[in-house]
C-alpha cells in the first residue's frame, strides 16, 4: 500500500513538471475549498510557491526509489525472505539519525518518543532476527 501511494505520489510530481505548480496548487485550494489565509496552508503555499523544477524532478526520483524500497521490503516480507527482515531493519535504523538531528535542531517531547519509539522497534527488529539464527 505504502508503495503504490508512493508511485501516484512521484508520478503526480513529474506531472507538475510540465505545469504551472502555482495555478495547479491554487486550484486544488479552491477546489478543497480550504482557506488560503489560514496560517498553515498560507505558510505551506509559500513553500509549494518557491519549489523549483529541479528540486520536483530530484523529489520525484527519491520518491520513486523509496516505493522501490517499500515494494521490495513488502514482498520480501509476504514471501518470508530472511532478507527481507534485514532490509526492514535497516530502512527503519536509517530514520534514527534524522530523527535525532532534527531533535537536536528542535527539542519537542514528541519528536524524543517518535526517536524512542523507533529506536525500540529496530531492537526488537534486530532481537527477532538474532532469536532466528
Amino acid at each position: 500500500m505504502k508503495a503504490t501511494t508512493l508511485l501516484v505520489a512521484g508520478i503526480g510530481i513529474l506531472k507538475l513538471l510540465h505545469h504551472d505548480v502555482a495555478t495547479v496548487v491554487t486550484h486544488w485550494v479552491e477546489r478543497l475549498r480550504l482557506d488560503p489565509d489560514n496560517y498553515y496552508i498560507h505558510r505551506g503555499l509559500g513553500r509549494i510557491f518557491r519549489v523549483t523544477p529541479k528540486q520536483l524532478r530530484e523529489l520525484s526520483v527519491g520518491t520513486f526509489i523509496y516505493a522501490g524500497l517499500y515494494l521490495t521490503e513488502g514482498l520480501g516480507l509476504v514471501t518470508r525472505k530472511h532478507w527481507a527482515e534485514y532490509l526492514t531493519t535497516l530502512s527503519t535504523a536509517l530514520f534514527i539519525p534524522l530523527e535525532a538531528y532534527e531533535m537536536y535542531r528542535h527539542f519537542t517531547w514528541v519528536r524524543l518518543v517518535l526517536l524512542l519509539v523507533n529506536a525500540a522497534i529496530v531492537c526488537y527488529l534486530a532481537a527477532r532476527i538474532k532469536h532466528r539464527r
